[in-house]
């Protein structure tokens, strides 16, 4: 199997719109979320559409992501992601909703892993850890910034 899905949904209660700038400040990602993203710059913006590099950190490694970006306006972003370095790619959706307790984060990354070797060492790993890493990492950092 080459391809991985993950998916998770969170709630966080706050609105719908705040937690659209955090998230889609990729900029700023790593003084949100210090836990995943060591530096993100920005190569080319055409309106929504981004292109831009990433040092991002994940299985105590830091690694180069380069990633084609649109931002949906008050609604998330859609991803497609490239790592040569760690050997993999991927596409990534985060989806927020209007929730009664706030908003829901939907978040889906579809993981392929490009070596034979790493696919059998990484897939039991990437299924079990990651969304909880994120979650760690990503989701319980938004909500210490924005649940008041």
């Amino acid at each position: 199997m080459k391809e991985i899905t993950l998916h998770k949904q969170w709630v966080v209660k706050a609105p719908i719109e705040d937690v659209a700038r955090i998230m889609t400040d990729f900029e700023k990602l790593p003084k949100y979320f210090p836990k995943i993203a060591e530096s993100v710059q920005i190569n080319k913006r055409d309106g929504n559409n981004l292109e831009m590099e990433a040092t991002v950190k994940s299985f105590g490694k830091k690694f180069k992501v380069k990633m084609k970006t649109q931002i949906l306006p008050g609604k998330g972003f859609i991803s497609d992601n490239d790592s040569y370095q760690f050997g993999t790619s991927g596409h990534e959706e985060l989806l927020l909703y209007e929730n009664p307790e706030g908003t829901l984060i939907d978040y889906t990354y579809q993981v392929s892993i490009h070596k034979a070797w790493l696919r059998v060492v990484a897939t039991p790993l990437i299924r079990w850890y990651s969304m909880k890493y994120w979650e760690k990492a990503v989701i319980n950092e938004l909500r210490k910034t924005l649940e008041k």
